[in-house]
């Protein structure tokens, strides 16, 4: 059982026991009918029950029972008080929960009714003496609420200031990330740049080929190097600027397309279909799936002819289709099994959880008459099919 549970079985079980000591007392403190001895002793015991679900009805039910069993029912001579013990004990407890428990407005007007009760009831100077203490509970109620609350708030402090700490911890480690890419990665890129736009001045006799195979490498490597950039600055959190420069989308696949050209790719392009409508995660999928496919290609597969088709649809409702294919090497061997697929690598796998981040399937296989083929389908809004 719960803790909860254990703690409504001991107030049920209380009011009982309450119930079973005020009942058979009562014609021993007031005059009161055989009949209606069980309604007043339950108006005495049994809202004890509401203490924990709505200490405030529970208090009001007991107050106003206070105020009007007098009225009614006449006191024994020899009894000092003017309710049952187990009546008085009741309202104390339930005004504490009041006090404890409910909003501040509720617990001064508890603490005000209760005491008015005991002045207007009591006899002699006795009501003064009980709003005595009922004031000394009331304050020691509220010093116990108040150090509960604090006790709340510095444990929900101390839980946002390890929250704190974790984020912080992320980021000092995104940012140390990012300054070893930085400098592993994007330093070298840099000098493969600047070696291959130096070349042709710090050799002799380059051929005019030799030059244009010169700057296509160049070209290729400020652009990895751009890119490169563009995530270093996503990892970056330790206050430089990252750089704001859009990721690549279908509007930048003739660019690709060039890039793959001047590299050497003997490369056969066909785009169709509208670019409105293709949301920016769709347009980087195809992006990078086409970028993978030709650089797996030129990697694999050096000379063989390469087909690139990207269809980007028409409407919402239909697909971006995206093929690459290539043919077999010349003089090279026929690739025609599964094993032939990859090389170690996680390219194709990249590109399949690419396709997948926005709803699309892709697939990688090899041709039965030699090469390569890797075709992708993307919904044009993003999870508009499923992967099945």
């Amino acid at each position: 059982m719960s803790s909860g549970g254990v703690l409504d079985l001991a107030v049920v079980v209380t009011t009982l026991t309450l119930f079973s000591v005020a009942w058979p007392t009562l014609h021993l403190t007031h005059e009161v009918p055989a009949p209606l001895q069980p309604i007043v002793a339950g108006c005495a015991a049994l809202p004890f029950a509401l203490i924990r679900v709505n200490p405030d009805l529970g208090w009001l039910i007991s107050a106003g029972a206070a105020l009007t069993i007098p009225w009614f029912f006449d006191v024994h001579a020899d009894y000092p008080l003017p309710w049952q013990v187990v009546h008085i004990i009741v309202l104390l407890v339930l005004l504490a929960a009041v006090v404890l428990r409910c909003p501040p407005v509720h617990a001064g007007l508890a603490w005000l009714g209760t005491v008015l009760l005991f002045i207007g009831y009591a006899p002699g100077r006795d009501g003064f003496g009980w709003a005595f203490g009922l004031t000394a509970l009331a304050l020691f109620c509220v010093l116990i609420r108040w150090l509960v609350l604090s006790r709340r708030q510095l444990a929900r402090q101390e839980e946002l200031s390890e929250l704190e700490r974790t984020r912080r911890t992320v980021l000092e480690e995104r940012a140390r990330i990012a300054r070893d890419l930085h400098d592993v990665v994007a330093h070298h890129m840099s000098l493969v740049v600047v070696q291959a736009q130096t070349a042709p001045y710090r050799l002799s006799d380059v051929s005019p080929e030799a030059r244009a195979e010169f700057d296509s490498i160049g070209e290729v490597a400020r652009q990895a190097l751009n890119e490169i950039r563009g995530m270093l600055g996503v990892l970056r959190s330790d206050g430089q600027s990252a750089e704001l420069a859009p990721q690549p989308g279908v509007g930048q696949l003739s660019a690709l397309f060039d890039s793959s050209r001047r590299a050497g790719v003997s490369l056969t392009p066909v785009v169709s279909g509208e670019q409105d409508g293709v949301t920016e995660a769709v347009g980087l999928a195809a992006y990078r799936i086409v970028q993978e496919s030709l650089a797996n290609a030129a990697r694999h597969a050096p000379g063989a002819a390469v087909e690139a088709r990207v269809d980007l649809g028409v409407a919402e409702s239909e697909l971006v289709v995206v093929t690459v294919v290539n043919g077999p090497v010349a003089n090279g061997p026929v690739v025609n099994a599964p094993g032939a697929m990859g090389s170690g690598g996680n390219g194709i796998a990249g590109m399949r959880e690419r396709a997948q981040s926005v709803g699309g399937t892709l697939e990688a296989h090899p041709l039965a008459g030699g090469g390569f083929a890797v075709s992708a389908r993307l919904p044009r809004t993003g999870f508009a099919v499923g992967s099945a």
